[in-house]
């Protein structure tokens, strides 16, 4: 990929949300009036409403934000051996100087995410770090979002403070059962269901948004804010788009104007994008594209659960079910489409992303260059 111009050297913080589904987004048309730091923020960035997930699990978000891959037949690459010294978006930015950084909430060999962030180059940076008096409510999945957005806002300091440009992948877990959070900081009881989870996880961000604007790196910073799945998967068919719909924002008040893309993308091309915007040039293994240059060519999202994977595009929607069962069928509707020969060139287009991954990922081709990875191993580590 050759950028049109010089490399802006902004610091990144990518948030992966838990469990943030579009629809929980006044944005989106939502009236609870859970996200209110959520929705203010999208009328400032660059926002992306047609986003879709690529699986159910974090895991599987982890995979396409870090990796730009379809998801694979099986268990996730975050999860599998042979998973380090991989082509991902820390890995490009590491080339470029940055250090790569994953902070987490929970502990991180929990889905096996310390050994792969940090067999990638990143330095792993979870729950451990914090003492217990900088802990202000945990359970069994974390510590609250405020805690781990106060300790990612400690690291990202001291990155500042010696000079070193950071790339920090920043994993939420509240808004998770049994959605409890520190008593007193939103309107809603914690323990009483999703909405409550879902309006502390906005309020903290919110918090975080504000203690980062007093930061001397904050105008320099891109933050981008994109859900890890949704809240749920259950619908008419075994892939139903609303239910992997997501939202994307892009927040560079100094450097990127706000405005609305409206094309339909996957998870996979946050990473394309966000090196767009940045103007990095590098030499692409990533599936996933720049959403708003070849993206708006040939919308499409890749869709899976724990059978089927699909292929979403704007009149079909493909699914590749066990057993080599394939269904055709209009998102708009439900309804099977009939087997002629565009629905034919679909299911050939979704068969050629699947296929291509695992064949990329087990041949070795998804590796990176073994020079420059393992000088970014060496010199990271897990804390």
């Amino acid at each position: 990929m050759t950028a049109p111009g010089p490399m802006k050297r902004l610091n990144v913080v990518l948030v992966s949300v838990e469990s943030l589904s579009a629809d929980f987004l006044g944005a989106f048309g939502n009236r609870d009036g859970i996200t209110p730091r959520l929705d203010a923020l999208a009328a400032e960035s660059l926002f992306f409403t047609d986003l879709y997930a690529t699986g159910t699990r974090t895991v599987r978000g982890l995979e396409a934000l870090t990796l730009s891959v379809p998801p694979t037949p099986g268990h996730s690459i975050v999860k599998r051996p042979d998973n380090a010294n991989l082509f991902s978006l820390g890995g490009v930015l590491a080339a470029q100087g940055y250090e790569p950084i994953y902070l987490y909430g929970g502990y991180s060999y929990f889905d096996n995410m310390q050994a792969f962030f940090g067999g990638n180059g990143y330095t792993v940076i979870d729950r451990s770090s914090l003492a217990k008096d900088e802990i202000s409510y945990e359970n069994i999945w974390g510590v609250a979002d405020e805690d781990l957005f106060k300790l990612s806002l400690r690291e990202l300091d001291r990155r500042h403070a010696a000079g070193t440009p950071f790339f920090a992948h920043v994993m939420t877990t509240s808004n998770h059962r049994p959605f409890s959070y520190p008593a007193g900081r939103i309107d809603i009881a914690p323990g009483t269901g999703r909405n409550g989870a879902v309006k502390y996880t906005d309020w903290a961000i919110g918090q975080f948004i504000d203690q980062a604007k007093t930061r001397p790196w904050f105008d320099d910073t891109v933050f981008v804010i994109v859900a890890d799945h949704c809240a749920s998967s259950r619908g008419k068919t075994d892939l139903p788009p609303d239910r992997f719909h997501i939202p994307l924002l892009v927040y560079a008040p100094k450097h990127i104007a706000p405005r609305r893309i409206d094309t339909m993308a996957s998870q996979i091309d946050v990473a394309p994008t966000l090196l767009a915007l940045l103007n990095v040039s590098y030499r692409s293994k990533f599936f996933g594209r720049d959403i708003l240059t070849d993206g708006a060519r040939q919308p499409r999202a890749l869709l899976a659960n724990y059978q089927t994977v699909g292929l979403l595009q704007l009149d079909a929607l493909v699914e590749l079910r066990p057993k080599r069962q394939v269904r055709v069928i209009d998102p708009a509707t439900g309804a099977v489409q009939p087997n002629d020969a565009q629905s034919q060139a679909a299911v050939q287009r979704a068969i050629a992303y699947y296929e291509g991954a695992s064949s990329a990922f087990h041949s070795g081709a998804l590796h990176d260059s073994g020079a420059r990875m393992a000088a970014v191993a060496a010199s990271t580590h897990v804390r």
